[in-house]
């Protein structure tokens, strides 16, 4: 884990119960951490997910590969119960 990005996902990674179920998401955006990590997983690259969501940015992205990086489980998860 690196601490570096602790304090700087707190910044940028938030859940507000109410808002997209209370899932982590990005800032002030109604963008789900595990729905990038999904069409990451489905093999979209960054230049699309930054195409597609042009909200984000690339140090965004980094969060959120961070933050799942911390907390795979949860993203994992997520996208378990949104497949179903």
């Amino acid at each position: 884990m690196e601490l570096s990005h602790i304090p700087h996902e707190q910044s940028i990674i938030h859940k507000t119960p109410g808002i997209c179920g209370g899932y982590a998401c990005i800032r002030n955006t109604r963008i789900p951490v595990w729905t990038l990590v999904a069409l990451r997983k489905q093999g979209a690259t960054e230049q699309e997910l930054l195409k597609n969501y042009p909200d984000l940015s690339l140090d965004d992205l980094t969060t959120v590969w961070g933050y799942y990086y911390n907390n795979k489980s949860e993203i994992d998860r997520a996208i378990t119960e949104m497949d179903n």
